[in-house]
């Protein structure tokens, strides 16, 4: 699940020795993780956001563990400012008092690795990786060694009211498959005939932007890493895309992310297209119960891209510094890369999505869900996941996010599109020379 408000700029110490080799002397301190597990009492310390989703996740993992291991008591602690305590410690060398185990959000697991390589432990022959959809995979390779277990989904859908788009002579089966084009087409035929928006977003949010760039499998870096914004067809229909959903009117934007859920709740839009932990915010509307519906997310139409994308989502990771390596990347192998009882068990009380895919074969997934007029979500969301194309997000990923953002919203006010990137090209190569 994505936090809300946690896009920080993160102040990572590129490059710097000093702080390679205060992490490095701190792995050479750890334990190896070859270390046989063993049945001395063992307590790990697990670092995470959210007690109503993620901690609650962990803690029901460390019950199915302990069935089999009652020697390991796992201590979760709920960290709000998570990154910045990460950040801290390790551009300090301090490892000694991080967790053994700490999730991280998908945009930021490659800009840790590689900013500080020493400091944690690929799981690679520890952890079954082979059974989750390779987008979040991906996400957590570095130099071929993989460094993260993937949790919740961020695969995308559009959730949509079903009452309002029927109200305007549409089917909810008319939104699935289509490409942003006819999107704004019935966007505007449903707010001429019903007065409301056809979706909203966070005003100056890249987050359109991005999972309009995704669902054609392209990012603002090359594979080497090279910075390609300017000249990267994706970003380009990306930016042209946005600015015809707002002056179409099709699109409304939202002061701040507590106004945009509120444009949810409260009627005055048709739909969200975000990742799909939105559903804990949309649920809690009980009057619109029955009401809301699921399809697959837009496309471009002049660029090569699929109907799946995905937003935020979360991995987790072993510290190198943990007492405990081999247990704690046990604990994982058995639990979020082995337990379907596992996925049955938060799906129902907190709409954690995992991305494991055995987990859609479970009956718990494929149970139809009142809130969204019977549909069975669930199984559909596991499905977009499988699809969703891959990218890398690169160290930068956040400037990235920034730089773009703001060349979206220059070209709102009137700058051209080609002007707005390439400064946004030359802004971030600044940034990253630095």
């Amino acid at each position: 699940m994505m936090k809300k408000g946690s896009f920080l700029g993160l102040a990572l110490a590129l490059g710097a020795v000093l702080v390679m080799t205060a992490c490095s002397k701190q792995e050479a301190a750890a334990p190896a993780a070859a270390t046989a597990v063993s049945d001395a009492p063992v307590t790990l310390t697990v670092w995470c956001w959210d007690p109503n989703f993620n901690v609650y996740a962990m803690n029901e993992a460390a019950k199915i563990y302990q069935r089999e291991k009652p020697n390991v008591t796992v201590n979760v602690l709920d960290i709000t400012d998570i990154e910045q305590k990460i950040t801290t410690a390790l551009s300090a060398g301090e490892m000694a008092d991080l967790p053994d185990i700490v999730l991280n959000q998908d945009n930021s697991i490659q800009r840790f690795v590689q900013t500080y390589p020493d400091a944690y432990l690929p799981l690679n022959g520890k952890v079954d990786l082979s059974k989750f959809a390779e987008f979040k995979l991906d996400v957590g390779v570095y130099e071929g060694k993989n460094y993260g277990v993937p949790f919740d989904n961020g695969a995308t859908a559009t959730f949509l009211r079903r009452d309002i788009v029927e109200q305007a002579g549409f089917q909810v089966s008319d939104f699935n498959d289509i490409t942003w084009e006819r999107f704004i087409e019935l966007g505007q035929v449903v707010k001429r005939e019903t007065g409301v928006a056809m979706v909203s977003t966070v005003a100056g949010s890249s987050d359109f932007i991005m999972l309009m760039l995704q669902s054609a499998g392209k990012w603002f870096f090359d594979d080497e890493g090279k910075v390609t914004i300017k000249d990267n067809p994706a970003v380009v229909e990306a930016i042209k895309t946005y600015k015809a959903l707002v002056d179409s009117g099709v699109l409304l934007q939202a002061a701040d992310w507590n106004a945009y859920i509120a444009t949810l709740n409260n009627g005055t839009t048709a739909s969200t297209i975000q990742g799909c932990w939105i559903i804990g915010s949309i649920t809690p509307a009980t009057d619109q119960a029955g009401k809301w519906a699921v399809v697959n997310t837009p496309r471009f139409a002049n660029v090569d891209s699929v109907n799946y994308s995905s937003q935020g989502g979360s991995g987790w990771m072993v510290f190198s510094s943990s007492k405990h390596p081999d247990i704690a990347m046990d604990l994982l192998n058995k639990t979020f890369a082995g337990s379907t009882e596992l996925y049955e068990t938060i799906l129902p009380s907190s709409g954690a999505i995992g991305t494991w895919l055995p987990a859609a074969d479970s009956p718990v997934y494929s149970e139809p869900h009142a809130f969204f007029g019977g549909q069975k979500i669930y199984e559909d969301l596991v499905d977009y996941a499988s699809k969703v194309p891959r990218v890398k997000y690169g160290v930068f990923n956040y400037e990235a996010r920034d730089v773009v953002g703001r060349a979206a919203a220059a070209v709102l006010q009137g700058a051209s599109i080609d002007a707005a990137l390439d400064e946004a090209q030359k802004y971030l190569e600044f940034q990253i020379a630095e």
